[in-house]
Parts: C-alpha cells; sequence; structure tokens
C-alpha cells in the first residue's frame, strides 16, 4: 500500500492519471509499468501524456472523471468513480453499493 500510494503521488494523483494507475495496481494486482500501460489504452493516450499535467487536465474534463478542483457541472464523488468504474472495466465497491441501493444499472 505505501509504495503504491508513494508511486500514485509521485505521478501527480488526479492531477494526472496517478489515481487511475494507483487503482489498477490495487484491483488488479498490476505492476506499475503494466498499470501505466492498461490505463494509456483505455484513456488513448501515450504514456508520457499520463504525467503531463496539463493534457490530463482536458482528458479528465473531456471524460468528466475528475478533476482536483470542482467545477459546476463535472462529475464528483460517486459520478466520478462511476465514469472511472466503466471506464476502466472495474468492480468499485463503493459503486456497486450505490447501484445496488439505488437500483440502477448504469
Amino acid at each position: 500500500m505505501i509504495v503504491t500510494h508513494s508511486m500514485a503521488a509521485g505521478m501527480g494523483g488526479i492531477r494526472t492519471a496517478g489515481d487511475l494507475v494507483a487503482r489498477m495496481q490495487m484491483s488488479r494486482s498490476m505492476k506499475i509499468n503494466e498499470a501505466k500501460n492498461y490505463v494509456a489504452e483505455k484513456l488513448g493516450v501515450s504514456l508520457i501524456d499520463l504525467t503531463d499535467e496539463v493534457e490530463m487536465y482536458h482528458l479528465r474534463e473531456a471524460l468528466n472523471i475528475g478533476r482536483v478542483s470542482y467545477s459546476p457541472g463535472y462529475a464528483k464523488g460517486i459520478e466520478a468513480k462511476i465514469r472511472i468504474a466503466k471506464l476502466m472495466d472495474l468492480n468499485i465497491n463503493c459503486v456497486n453499493t450505490f447501484k445496488n441501493n439505488a437500483g440502477i444499472d448504469f
């Protein structure tokens, strides 16, 4: 967990794609390079773009998967997690709980 956190923080976390890479490492036991490649492929960007704050700001805004600072009309919280789960083909416990409690299938 400490290594995963430090690697995600080193990539900039939600400022870039560090949060997505860390999530893939933890949920699928991927090594760092495997996780980076997976995320880059899913986002349709190069590995270099994963660490570019400007590029990822615009991409996260376009995909509406959450950003550091919230702006009205953009996803945050559970809404962003739902979008991330769908985009990355993940099962996220809080998303599944929300779906079950709300009786909604996304």
